[in-house]
């Protein structure tokens, strides 16, 4: 009897021991994040913001998150297909455009309207409340870790200054999504819309005549070469900006232990909202010291010339508003009211 205890009692040890062993090795097993982006290493998305946040993940999560960092498209693909990417697992997680798929999301692409941006950081701030506020049944089908947006876009040409609002007529201008395109045209352009890794070899080869983009990106794409004049809309609001978000596959988030998707979230949302736009707004003068030392004429358009702007460009703001339904007023007051909440 003493012995079949004993044997009993090694037995019940053993089990305990490999089940403890089992939770142990469950806790220690390291979870691989691949993100995946379309810009190259030297941009503020993948040095500044990708770069970092990566270390810091990995550092909180005691080394059991590990990130591997894919630009430039090095996963495969074209950057208007990284939101299905990450949707269907091919990516963990992205940085993409909602914009480069037109009607996909629309209650975001609010954002993109004629003059709804103040800075990068007060809007990036705006758009992630918005979201949470009013937009959470766009992304039903993808991990929302944060949105944030660039500065305000700048007009870039290659040999005709844009100094009035009648000088964009019939040039033709790379734009990033619908919105700014149309804008674009209601100021008598015409918009070519493309990715913007392809502009480089478009301004090279005469298929657009310039480009509206912030310039935080002008380092990377060298565009203060490849373009020789630069026109900025001052005021409380710019022109046009673009919504960016980092999305993560909803499985992959849902199969992290808890405190693992403890440090995830804690690495997302509005407090990183504010840090990527703090990032973009600093890097925009590096960009424009650029264009200046390589002699390129910068002009800030004349109040006038911006209200001209404001005037032809509503109809696109009246026609986001109409599309929405009954809902489209009340979604556009609130992106207002939000952007004036954090540019105060």
């Amino acid at each position: 009897m003493l012995k079949i205890c004993f044997k009993a009692a090694l037995a019940g040890a053993a089990l305990a021991g490999a089940l403890a062993a089992g939770a142990a090795q469950s806790m220690a097993q390291d979870v691989t994040l691949r993100v995946h982006h379309f810009l190259p290493p030297p941009s503020t998305t993948h040095a500044k913001v990708f770069v970092p946040w990566a270390e810091k993940v990995e550092k909180e999560s005691g080394g059991r998150i590990k990130v591997e960092l894919y630009p430039s498209m090095q996963l495969g693909g074209k950057p208007p297909q990284l939101l299905d990417q990450v949707r269907d697992g091919l990516a963990d997680i992205v940085w993409a455009l909602p914009g480069y798929t037109p009607g996909r999301y629309p209650k975001m692409s609010v954002f993109e309207l004629p003059f709804m941006v103040s800075t990068a950081t007060a809007t990036s701030q705006a758009i992630q409340e918005y979201y949470e506020q009013n937009a959470t049944d766009e992304w039903q089908d993808v991990k929302v870790l944060w949105f944030h947006t660039h500065a305000r876009g700048v007009i870039h040409t290659i040999s005709k200054p844009v100094e009035k609002a009648a000088d964009v007529a019939g040039l033709k201008l790379r734009a990033p999504n619908r919105e700014i395109g149309g804008a674009l045209g209601e100021l008598g352009a015409s918009p070519v819309f493309m990715p913007v890794p392809a502009l480089p070899e478009a301004l090279s080869k005469g298929v657009v005549d310039g480009a509206v983009i912030p310039w935080e990106i002008v380092p990377a794409l060298k565009l203060y070469q490849l373009t020789k004049h630069h026109a900025e809309t001052p005021g409380p609001r710019g022109m046009y900006t673009a919504v960016f978000v980092f999305a993560m596959n909803k499985a992959k988030y849902d199969s992290l232990p808890d405190d693992l998707k403890k440090v995830i979230d804690d690495n997302s949302g509005l407090a990183m909202a504010r840090w990527t736009g703090e990032l973009w707004d600093a890097a925009e003068e590096p960009g424009r010291k650029l264009a200046a030392d390589a002699g390129n004429t910068i002009v800030e358009l004349p109040e006038a010339e911006v209200a001209i702007i404001r005037e032809k460009t509503q109809p696109i703001t009246d026609a986001w508003i109409a599309s929405m339904g009954d809902n489209g007023k009340a979604l556009y007051d609130a992106a207002n009211a939000l952007l004036d909440k954090y540019a105060e």
